[in-house]
This record gives C-alpha cells, structure tokens and sequence, in this order.
C-alpha cells in the first residue's frame, strides 16, 4: 500500500522506511532505530542507518534497495540508534557521509562533511543545519513547498520547521518526533508520518487522521 500528496512536485519523491521501530511490511524487522531512503531529483540518499547493521542491510535486501545505488548518507544525529548501522554499510559501499558538526567522524567513508549552518547539498536539498547543537534535519523542496525528513527532533519540532522554512513552506514532516505535543504547529501541513521515537503517535493521528500516514519498516510514500 503506498500513499500520495495529490499534487505534481516534478520529478516524484519517493520514500522508503528501512528501519523502524513497528513494521509495515511482513516479513522485515522491527528495532528501536530509524532509517529511510530518500529518492529524488535521480538521487538515492540514505537518511540515517538504524542501530543494527545486520537488521539494516537484511531489510534493504528485503525491499530490493541494492547499497551499492546509494550515492551518499546523511546523518541526523550521533545517537546509537541513527548512526549503529553506519559502518556495515560503508563496508559494501564507502560512499560520502553528511554528519552535525557535533557528530563523531565516521571511519570508511570517501568524504565527510560535517555540518554547522543551513546548508544546500545539491539543488533543492537542503540541511537545516546542526540545531542546538546536537541534530540536523533534511528538507526538500518541491513545487508545493518542503518534504522535512527529521531523525528525533530533539531540537524541537518547532525550532526544526522554522529551520526548514528559510528554503521554502513545509508541507510534510516525516521521521522521529520524540516527545513532541504541541500539535497545532502541524494543523497546516499536507503529511505527517511520525516514526520511531514518536510519543504521541495516536494523539497525532486523532486530530489530524486526513494527513496522518503511518510508518514501519517497509513503507513506501510517494509524493
């Protein structure tokens, strides 16, 4: 099952939850972690790496994601559950690695940038920049406005959007939102997703069921 934004952004954006905390998809693995991929403008980008390599790369192989297609990785935060993932995958593919300022350098990538201010990794994707010092999210902007993908969001759902809004009007927020309450601060976005560290999941969904997609290992959204 596959859900869509029923508006053109030109090329689709299509994304894949590897890692979760529930699955979606018979047949794949739940962990406490997060990871998806990110499709794109011809791009694949790995968003974040769960907290097992094994559990990581048997779920890839399971949704018929090849490593060696990924092009790079982008690190929200060093937390174990984000980042345990990492260098198993950089065994199959040393790829090029986006990581917070605050993050630990990993070993076997080809290249590392490490991020402090809102940055422009290619046209029309964007970092918001380390928040508080401990976490970055990506945006993408589409020609509705921005798919915000965000790992814990332990800088705040607030703080993240605002981030994001220098690059354009967030319409959809997928990824970790942690203890986040204050539910007004989505009423006008197209698409919420809240994964793995959500709290408030089910409070989320209520008030908002028409933009509300469920996560789990193995969900396909399509925007």
């Amino acid at each position: 099952m596959k859900n869509y934004i029923n508006y053109a952004i030109g090329d689709n954006m299509k994304i894949t939850i590897i890692y979760d905390n529930e699955t979606w998809k018979e047949g794949l693995k739940a962990d406490w972690g997060f990871s998806c991929l990110i499709e794109i403008y011809n791009r694949k980008i790995l968003f974040d790496t769960g907290a097992n390599g094994s559990i990581l790369l048997n779920n890839m192989k399971k949704l018929n994601i090849d490593p060696l297609e990924i092009e790079e990785v982008f690190i929200s935060h060093s937390h174990w559950d984000h980042t345990g993932g990492l260098e198993d995958f950089l065994r199959i593919n040393p790829t090029k690695v986006y990581v917070p300022l605050s993050c630990q350098e990993p070993h076997g990538a080809t290249e590392v940038i490490k991020i402090k201010e809102p940055l422009e990794i290619h046209e029309n994707i964007f970092s918001t920049g380390e928040l508080r010092n401990i976490e970055q999210s990506l945006a993408v902007k589409t020609e509705k406005g921005l798919i915000v993908i965000a790992g814990c969001s332990h800088p705040g759902v607030k703080n993240i959007l605002k981030a994001a809004s220098e690059f354009g009007n967030p319409v959809g927020l997928i990824g970790g939102l942690h203890g986040f309450r204050d539910f007004d601060l989505v009423r006008d976005l197209k698409l919420i997703c809240p994964t793995h560290c959500t709290q408030f999941k089910s409070e989320i969904k209520s008030r908002y069921p028409d933009k509300y997609i469920e996560g789990g290992a193995g969900k396909v959204i399509e925007i």
